[in-house]
């Protein structure tokens, strides 16, 4: 650690202005200089994790290899930087006062009074060193969420305030705020960008860097107005306008300097240019695509920008892969039923039934399943989405009527779902489910075998329920196989239908594995297979 220098990453004004992706962008660009780099979220709500937090309230629980349930930021991370996290990169209010009240219980502290300073501020920096120890790294970005000002973020910033004063040049601040425009005055306003580091400076942290997101370019007068107000010089007011994809804005800031001012303000010496060849063939991809498929993404989220953030990401990943553009039709299964299944779901060239936990819609991911069996449509299901394709296939093949998953119906007469044995004792919700990566075998001459042109795997799970194997035989027979298998286990992991051009169904969440450097190879061959069905060579 005595070498790693750290870098915060603040915000102010509003919410929702994209600090993960200044993060990660950070993190690219350093990484493409050769740096060592590993990103951190310091998340100031209570909760332990986001586990049990409803995506209406927290959008995507994003999990790790070593299965923490983590902040959605980390996935952007991940996607960025194609380097894996861990539960150590995502730290809550709740983790840090759950291991000081855990110590103070234990005798730790001697009998002194636990306060927030020192002890609550300790944790913070304990936890934000660790990380900083564990990976040898020359960077550490530390992004804290929420807003300056907001009561909850007190301790983090007084705890970044105190690493500041320690170790002086070894850490930077970056201020991520807004600069809006007012159509009616026709100007752009600096005003709350001032207010929010007066906020900041208060409570005794002085940012190195500004970087402000706006709709319009800031031109020289605001960026000096804003240097002056803010104790920083021009060169460290960093522009940030509005993208067309998240993936320009490692560009945006290679262009305005922003790695460049970092390594000024951290006293490490600049060598060459960031190595971006592979971002920009990414980009251009992206941007001149020589097809299109349109993919039903089905699931009872889908107004929801943030609860299948990892999902929309993968196909734009897979869509660049395939040079296809991606064009994703949100269909709410709650609402889709036998009245207007032909409406909601014809000109599909693709269907993808989404994870997720709840009876609530489940009858219209049946639906939506059984459509795409009978009408040769590829289709990718994932954890719930394939449990939703084996309940499908044992009412509508195999005739059991009222299969249904026991997490649905205790007593459905065909339990072709049910609770896996380790689940059945466990009483708490909160990281209990069956988290992170396991592995897999797949099968010779299978879809999923020539997808990842290997024999086994590892992906990462979040689920309680599970393929009941006393129906695997019969379902077989039937022609829906089970191609990957968790031996060690005996768990089914890959379901495939035969006689079908392509239909595959996983209990893992491939989405989490997808990066820009690496898409997901099933999301790919998904994508593939629905430019086959689109063109008509199915």
């Amino acid at each position: 650690m005595s070498n790693t220098k750290f870098i915060f990453v603040t915000g102010g004004v509003a919410s929702s202005l994209g600090k993960g992706i200044i993060s990660a962008s950070i993190a690219k660009l350093l990484i493409s200089r050769g740096f060592t780099v590993s990103i951190q979220k310091l998340d100031p709500y209570i909760n332990i994790d986001p586990g049990t937090l409803n995506p209406y309230e927290h959008g995507e629980c994003y999990v790790t290899d070593d299965g923490a349930e983590t902040d959605l930021d980390l996935g952007h991370y991940e996607r960025f930087t194609n380097v894996p996290t861990s539960q150590a990169n995502n730290v809550t209010t709740g983790v840090v006062y759950q291991s000081v009240i855990s110590k103070e219980r234990k005798g730790e502290f001697l009998g002194e009074t636990v306060q927030v300073i020192p002890h609550i501020t300790d944790e913070i920096k304990y936890r934000i060193k660790l990380l900083a120890n564990s990976g040898n790294l020359d960077f550490l970005i530390t992004e804290i969420g929420g807003t300056v000002g907001d009561i909850e973020s007190l301790p983090f910033i007084e705890a970044v305030r105190q690493m500041c004063w320690e170790l002086g040049n070894s850490c930077i601040v970056v201020h991520l705020t807004l600069i809006p425009y007012l159509a009616a005055a026709g100007e752009l306003k600096t005003k709350p960008t001032q207010h929010s580091v007066k906020l900041l400076q208060e409570q005794g942290v002085q940012p190195d860097i500004i970087v402000c997101r706006t709709e319009r370019s800031l031109n020289e007068g605001i960026r000096n107005k804003i240097a002056l107000f803010c104790n920083i010089s021009p060169s460290s007011v960093i522009e940030c306008i509005d993208a067309e994809s998240i993936y320009d804005v490692p560009i945006l800031m290679k262009k305005e300097g922003l790695d460049l001012e970092i390594l000024r303000k951290a006293d490490v010496p600049v060598i060459g240019e960031p190595d971006l060849e592979d971002w920009e063939k990414f980009l251009h991809k992206l941007k001149n695509p020589k097809s299109q498929v349109h993919i039903g993404l089905i699931g009872k989220y889908v107004e929801l920008k943030d609860a299948y953030s990892s999902i929309n990401e993968a196909f734009i990943h897979a869509g660049a892969a395939n040079e296809c553009f991606v064009d994703v039709k949100l269909v709410h299964s709650e609402f889709l039923d036998e009245s207007n299944m032909h409406e909601m779901l014809n000109g599909l060239d693709g269907i993808l039934v989404a994870p997720g936990f709840g009876e609530r819609g489940i009858e219209g991911k049946i639906l939506a399943i059984r459509y795409a069996r009978e009408n040769g449509i590829p289709f990718l299901g994932i954890c719930l989405g394939m449990q939703c394709a084996v309940i499908e296939f044992g009412r509508n093949v195999l005739g059991y009527k009222g299969a249904h998953s026991t997490e649905f119906d205790t007593s459905t007469p065909y339990p072709v779902i049910d609770m896996m044995e380790m689940q059945k004792k466990i009483s708490g919700l909160g990281g209990t489910m069956r988290l992170g990566t396991y592995p897999c075998h797949l099968q010779n001459g299978s879809i999923a075998a020539d997808v990842y042109g290997t024999g086994n795997i590892s992906e990462r799970h979040r689920h309680r329920f599970e393929f009941n194997n006393e129906y695997k035989e019969a379902f077989s027979q039937a022609g829906m196989t089970s191609v990957g298998l968790n031996e060690k286990d005996n768990l089914v992991e890959i379901i495939e239908l035969k006689g079908h051009p392509w239909f595959v169904g996983v209990q893992f969440h491939p989405e989490y594995r997808s990066t820009v450097a690496n898409p997901h190879p099933l999301f790919v061959k998904f994508i593939e297979a629905a430019v086959d069905y689109a063109s008509g060579t199915k």
